[in-house]
């Protein structure tokens, strides 16, 4: 009996090992991507977790979500402290912060930073991006506050955006007691974290009670659920770190929609027409036709799949489709895209319907960049990443 379950399990470890290595695999690195061999090595650590997770999940044992932030928090090393910032846990709103502060004197008011995160909704902590808000603070000279905001599965959309205007709103109302001027607060986040900075901005349009924002930072954010087939999403779906079904299983996740309607919505059945007359328009500039575009032909629209996902195209997932009433009353933007990254193009997107409403938009692309790289900040061997978060810094540093 022994024998027979160390058989089982050699061959249940074989399978999963064999699956792991089939899905590593069949991922892409195109000519020119910085630093392959790093990131082939990264993605080979990070596809483990993710398919033991989806087993676990399908056994009913645990989600993907809490295997990869339980490993991601008992690996972490200790966040080293920075002896010449002030770092302290708070809540804004009943909403978890830490707020990092230069110790060095400022003649007047500070810049203010309220980050979010990435990590699909569904991963990343306050924890996670330490030292990034750390190096944020220290060489911006601004107090960064890093929200805490709730992850789905457990809470679903829009969980994630009411954490994060909650933050921002307490935020703006005390700034000054953390030494930072009112009317310079930046909304900022990367990925997931780019599309609620843009949710954000857009929640608080119209809000006679509060400052206006001074800036928005989005780095490589997602800012729309429809077309999972934008040149970016052709060209990139298999280039690490986000896998286009990947992404589309992250944001099917946050909405709590089921995952087996992936392919639906890649083929773009819950699109209702005005919105795919929209994306014709915009994805038909030259803009696009250069990144080598191919037109896809969305399949009829299904109204059954479109009630079932339609919180995908509301304002908290899918900021890009607001009203141009909304849109020409947001602040001046950054916007920081990657080459090689399946959310490229929604990043030029978002940059067209800015500019086409009159907002000004300063574009920093990453031309051998990944989903991502901006995390390698600190890796000497992905110079990229180091670039492109000291442009963030200089844009934030020249408002």
């Amino acid at each position: 009996m022994l024998g027979l379950i160390c058989i089982s399990l050699v061959l249940c470890l074989l399978i999963y090992f064999g699956i792991t290595w089939y899905e590593s695999s069949k991922a892409e690195y195109p000519p020119g991507i910085a630093n392959p061999k790093l990131l082939h090595t990264i993605h080979k650590f990070f596809i483990v977790p993710l398919i033991l997770g989806k087993t676990l999940e399908k056994l009913g044992i645990w989600n993907v979500a809490g295997l990869i932030n339980f490993l991601q928090k008992i690996s972490m090393p200790k966040p080293k402290e920075d002896p010449e910032i002030f770092t302290k846990d708070l809540e804004f709103g009943g909403v978890a912060v830490r707020v990092y502060k230069p110790k060095s004197p400022s003649a007047g008011g500070r810049k203010g930073v309220m980050f979010f995160h990435g990590g699909g909704f569904m991963f990343g902590s306050i924890d996670t991006y330490d030292a990034f808000c750390q190096y944020l603070t220290t060489n911006s000279g601004a107090v960064v506050v890093s929200v805490g905001y709730r992850l789905a599965p457990e809470h679903r959309c829009p969980a994630a955006l009411d954490d994060c205007v909650l933050a921002t709103v307490h935020f703006l109302k005390t700034a000054q007691e953390y030494g930072v001027d009112p009317l310079s607060v930046i909304i900022c986040g990367d990925s997931a974290g780019g599309n609620l900075t843009a949710a954000v901005c857009q929640a608080l349009v119209g809000r006679s009670d509060l400052p206006k924002p001074l800036a928005q930072v989005m780095i490589y954010p997602m800012v729309q659920m429809a077309d999972f087939n934008t040149p970016s999403y052709q060209q990139n779906k298999m280039v690490p770190l986000v896998f286009r079904d990947d992404a589309l299983y992250y944001l099917i996740t946050y909405i709590g929609g089921d995952p087996s309607l992936s392919k639906e919505m890649i083929k773009g059945s819950h699109v209702p027409p005005e919105i795919r007359q929209k994306l014709s328009r915009w994805l038909s500039s030259e803009e696009f036709k250069d990144k080598g575009y191919k037109p896809h032909i969305m399949a009829p629209f299904n109204k059954d799949i479109y009630v079932k996902v339609k919180k995908a195209l509301d304002l908290p997932c899918s900021p890009l489709f607001s009203d141009d009433a909304v849109i020409r009353q947001l602040p001046q933007a950054y916007i920081l895209t990657c080459e090689f990254d399946v959310l490229r193009d929604d990043g030029l997107l978002y940059k067209k319907r800015l500019e086409d409403n009159g907002v000004p938009v300063t574009w920093y692309h990453v031309k051998d960049g990944f989903h991502g790289v901006v995390g390698f900040f600190d890796k000497s061997d992905v110079l990229s990443g180091k670039l492109a978060m000291d442009n963030v810094i200089t844009y934030i540093k020249n408002l």
